[in-house]
C-alpha cells in the first residue's frame, strides 16, 4: 500500500468514527442539554420566538463543549451534533434535508429504517432513517402539537397542514403494524404553468392552447384522476389563466393552491374538529358561504362529498368558469362519482342529478401517470345533458393511450366557434388550430 493510499484509508476510518460519534452522541447531548435547559421550557419559548429558543440550545451546548466527553470531540463533529440536536428538537429531524429538496414531492416514513421519497412521479428509498419508533412518534407530536392536533391510541390517525403548506398524515399502532407512520406531501414553492407542464411532456401545444381558451371562455372544468396524478398541479396551472379582473374564491380541505400574480384571490380552508370534537367547518359550509361573497369564480380544491351539490348549483347560477378536482379513473366515472356525492346531500333521482351535472359542467380533464411515473393528461371530455335519454353525455375530444408517446384528437369542442366573437382568438388562429389536430375516427 502506498503512503497516499494509507492516508486515504486512515481518513476514511476517521470519518467513519466521527459519523458513529455523531450518531451515538446525539441522544446523550440531548439528555445533557435537557439538564441545563428544560426542553419543555424551550418548546414554550419556541412558540413566540423560535430563534431565541435555538439560541438557548446553542448556549447550553457551548457550556457542555468544555466538559467530558464533549471536549474530546473535533470541533466539526461537535458542531454537527449541535445542529443535529436543533434539527431534532425544532425541525423535522432526519427529514429536514428531504423537505428542503425541491425535487421531492412526497416523503413516506414506513418505519424507523424505511423512508421513501417521490421525485418526478418515481419512488426511491432515501438514505436517512430514525433511531427508534419513539423518535418517529416524537416527530409526529412535534409536527401536530403546534397545529392543535393530537394523535394517540384513542385517536390514532390525523391529518394536518404545516405553516409552510406541506400536508401531513400520521397513523399510529394498533392501526399501523409497522410502528408510527408519517406521510408528508411537500408544498410546491412555485406554481407550475401550462407551458412548463407542456415542456415536461404532460401534453402538447394543441392541448395547452385548448386549455387556455377553455379557461378564458369560462368553461366550468373538473380535473379528474387518481391519487398523485397531478390534479392539483394542473388545477393551479389552469387558474393562472383567469382574468385579473375577476374575483376568485378558493376553498380547500388543506390549502395547496398558490396565486403568485392574481390580485384578487380570497382563500378559505376547512377546519377539522378539535380534540373535543367541536369547531368543525366543512367544505360544504364554505361553498355555501362563498356564494355570499360575490365570487366571479369558485375553485374547490377537491370535491369528495356532499359539497358537490352546492358546487354544481354555483356553476349553474352565474359562476361559470369555476374549477374543481375529484377522484375518478375516467370522465364517465367522474360523472357517476358526482351523482353519488350529490345523493349524500339530497334525495333526488339520478336523472335529475345528471341534469344538474350536464348543465353545470362543461369539461372533464382526466390526469394519469405514464408507465415510468410521469404525469400526463390522458383524456379531455365534453359534458352535456341529453334531454331525450335523461342522462349526461360524455363526449371524448382528446385521448392518450398507454404505449403511445403522444395523444390524439377525436373531435372539436362545441364552443370553438364562439372564441372569435368573445375576443379570445381571431378566426384565422382558431382555424389554424383546428387544422393542426388531424382528427382520428373514434374507435
Amino acid at each position: 500500500m502506498s503512503l497516499l493510499e494509507w492516508v486515504r484509508v486512515a481518513e476514511d476510518a476517521r470519518e467513519q468514527q466521527d459519523d458513529e460519534r455523531v450518531a451515538t452522541g446525539l441522544e446523550s447531548l440531548r439528555t445533557a442539554v435537557g439538564e441545563l435547559v428544560p426542553l419543555d421550557r424551550v418548546a414554550l419559548i419556541a412558540v413566540d420566538s423560535p430563534e431565541r429558543a435555538r439560541n438557548e440550545i446553542r448556549a447550553a451546548c457551548r457550556r457542555l463543549s468544555t466538559r467530558d466527553p464533549w471536549k474530546a470531540l473535533a470541533p466539526a463533529v461537535f458542531r454537527d451534533l449541535v445542529e443535529g440536536l436543533i434539527s431534532t428538537v425544532f425541525g423535522l429531524g432526519p427529514l429536514e434535508d428531504l423537505i428542503a429538496d425541491e425535487t421531492v414531492t412526497e416523503i413516506m416514513v414506513n418505519g424507523t429504517d424505511s423512508v421513501y421519497v417521490e421525485r418526478d412521479g418515481r419512488l426511491s428509498r432515501a438514505s436517512v432513517g430514525f433511531e427508534s419508533d419513539e423518535q418517529v412518534r416524537a416527530l409526529i407530536d412535534r409536527i401536530l402539537g403546534p397545529l392543535g392536533r393530537r394523535v394517540d391510541e384513542s385517536s390514532p390517525m390525523a391529518s394536518a397542514r404545516l405553516p409552510q403548506g406541506h400536508r401531513v398524515n400520521a397513523v399510529l399502532p394498533p392501526l399501523s403494524l409497522n410502528g408510527p407512520l408519517l406521510t408528508i406531501r411537500a408544498f410546491t414553492r412555485r406554481v407550475m404553468t401550462l407551458a412548463e407542464l407542456k415542456e415536461k411532456g404532460s401534453f402538447d401545444e394543441t392541448v395547452e392552447q385548448f386549455l387556455i381558451w377553455a379557461v378564458g371562455s369560462r368553461r366550468s372544468i373538473a380535473v379528474s384522476g387518481g391519487t398523485g396524478s397531478g390534479k392539483t398541479t394542473l388545477l393551479n396551472a389552469l387558474s393562472c389563466h383567469i382574468s385579473h379582473e375577476e374575483r376568485i374564491i378558493t376553498i380547500e380541505d388543506a390549502a395547496e393552491l398558490k396565486f403568485d400574480e392574481h390580485p384578487h384571490v380570497v382563500r378559505l380552508e376547512a377546519r377539522a374538529p378539535n380534540a373535543e370534537g367541536t369547531g368543525e367547518v366543512t367544505i360544504r359550509e364554505l361553498v355555501v358561504n362563498a356564494l355570499r361573497m360575490r365570487p366571479d369564480r369558485i375553485i374547490v380544491g377537491e370535491c369528495r362529498s356532499d359539497e358537490a351539490i352546492d358546487m354544481l348549483q354555483a356553476m349553474n347560477t352565474g359562476h361559470d368558469g369555476s374549477l374543481t378536482t375529484l377522484h375518478a379513473n375516467a370522465p364517465r366515472e367522474a360523472v357517476e362519482r358526482l351523482v353519488t356525492m350529490v345523493r349524500f346531500a339530497v334525495e333526488l333521482p339520478p336523472d335529475a342529478i345528471e341534469a344538474q351535472i350536464g348543465n353545470a359542467l362543461d369539461l372533464i380533464v382526466q390526469t394519469a401517470r405514464r408507465p415510468g411515473g410521469a404525469r400526463c393528461i390522458s383524456e379531455i371530455a365534453e359534458v352535456s345533458f341529453d334531454h331525450g335519454r335523461r342522462r349526461c353525455v360524455v363526449r371524448t375530444l382528446y385521448r392518450w393511450e398507454v404505449g403511445q408517446e403522444a395523444g390524439f384528437w377525436l373531435d372539436y369542442p362545441q364552443w370553438i366557434d364562439r372564441l372569435a366573437p368573445m375576443g379570445l382568438a381571431d378566426r384565422r388562429e382558431v382555424k389554424a388550430w383546428m387544422r393542426s389536430l388531424d382528427l382520428r375516427q373514434s374507435a
